[in-house]
């Protein structure tokens, strides 16, 4: 049984509850199970949202690369837009650079499937693997061209 059925219950509450009980160092009622398990949670989220930002990014590049007569402001903007929300998420969470070429391998599978999908190429179209590395995709000036790898 949960030593908080509060958790289970109301999680904003017990979120609240627990706040307090650790600012009032009163650990011993503190819910210590849950809060762990709620700090790993959070740990993979902000895994998650590299993984989806950096998705969005490679996809938006593959369209880019592989169909230029609709290259778009918008296009562009999304581009842009990932590459400060990325840097922004890697400056808040360093430790998370070190998880970079997994990231980027778990990233691209995902960006292929939209890709395929959004452009209607056929997958083999696209690279098999990222075709970029990381701090390419990342600069402000790496706009990829038509068959370049």
């Amino acid at each position: 049984m949960s030593k908080s059925p509060l958790y289970d219950r109301d999680f904003y509450a017990w979120a609240n509850e627990q706040a307090s009980l650790l600012r009032a160092g009163k650990l011993a009622a503190a819910d210590i199970a849950h809060i762990a398990e709620e700090i790993e949670s959070m740990g993979r989220s902000e895994k998650r949202e590299l993984v989806n930002r950096l998705a969005v990014l490679l996809l938006h590049l593959l369209k880019w690369q592989f169909q230029p007569s609709f290259r778009g402001n918008s296009w562009r903007l999304t581009i842009e837009e990932q590459r400060y929300r990325l840097a922004d998420h890697l400056a808040d969470n360093p430790s998370l650079k070190g998880t970079l070429p997994e990231t980027t391998a778990n990233a691209y599978r995902l960006a292929l499937v939209e890709a395929e999908r959004e452009t209607g190429l056929a997958r083999s179209t696209f690279p098999a693997t990222c075709p970029w590395p990381f701090d390419a995709i990342m600069d402000e000036g790496f706009w990829p061209e038509t068959g370049s790898h």
